[in-house]
């Protein structure tokens, strides 16, 4: 009698074990079915919505991805749970990938528009919205043109550290295009004081551009090498 009820208890207590064993693989499923859900909920998302809250959806991604993970360990067949995660990771990069090379085409799109907008602002910066694309300095003469040349290297030392290489590629232009242009107001009668301010103002800055240009193409190689 005494031997039957000891075999009983062990039976109950292989069946707890079981069931509990049981129940800790049922939880495990319930979170790698969650995780595939997830992932297939993310394909399903308006492609404008997704993309727009994306760090969410990605926050969302790593935190399932680590507990469907941690639960392959309560798997009688981890084999054929760590091949769904397999299946919904492949499935989530594709997606992935999709969304950040669009992401990327919109971000270059707009940075295109904005430079070809800040442009012209530019420009304006330094010539106070008088000069055109056409590059024409006929509005620039031998009573204004030492203001022009303070106003250029007073912009140029207030704003120099925000300036791009390409920025400072079109500063180099319009600077030719200034001295080009001074060559014919020193004919029409540019004071012999004007002349001397502004070289004095070219003196100081040629290096300092010059510096401030090579910088900038360093920094920026530097960045894309990273």
């Amino acid at each position: 009698m005494k031997t039957k009820n000891v075999v009983l208890g062990l039976a109950v207590i292989a069946m707890g074990f079981t069931s509990c064993k049981n129940e800790t693989e049922m939880k495990a499923e319930k979170t790698v079915d969650s995780y595939e859900k997830y992932v297939d909920s993310v394909g399903k998302v308006a492609e404008v919505d997704a993309k727009a809250n994306w760090a969410a959806v990605e926050a969302g991604y790593e935190a399932r991805t680590a507990e469907a993970e941690a639960a392959l360990e309560n798997f009688k067949d981890k084999t054929k749970a760590q091949e769904r995660l397999h299946a919904s990771k492949a499935k989530y990069a594709e997606l992935k990938a999709k969304y950040e090379a669009q992401v990327a085409a919109e971000q270059k799109a707009k940075a295109e528009t904005t430079t070809a907008a800040t442009g012209n602002g530019l420009r304006d910066t330094f010539f106070g919205g008088k000069l055109g694309e056409d590059m024409n300095f006929n509005w620039v003469n031998k009573d204004n043109i030492l203001s022009v040349y303070q106003n250029f290297v007073d912009t140029f030392n207030k704003n120099k550290d925000s300036y791009s290489r390409e920025d400072f590629d079109k500063i180099k232009t319009w600077y030719e295009a200034l001295d080009a242009h001074k060559n014919k107001v020193e004919k029409e009668g540019l004071t012999s004081k004007d002349n001397l301010q502004i070289a004095k103002l070219k003196l100081e800055f040629a290096p300092k551009f010059k510096w401030e240009r090579m910088t900038a193409k360093a920094d920026e190689n530097a960045k894309a090498k990273e």
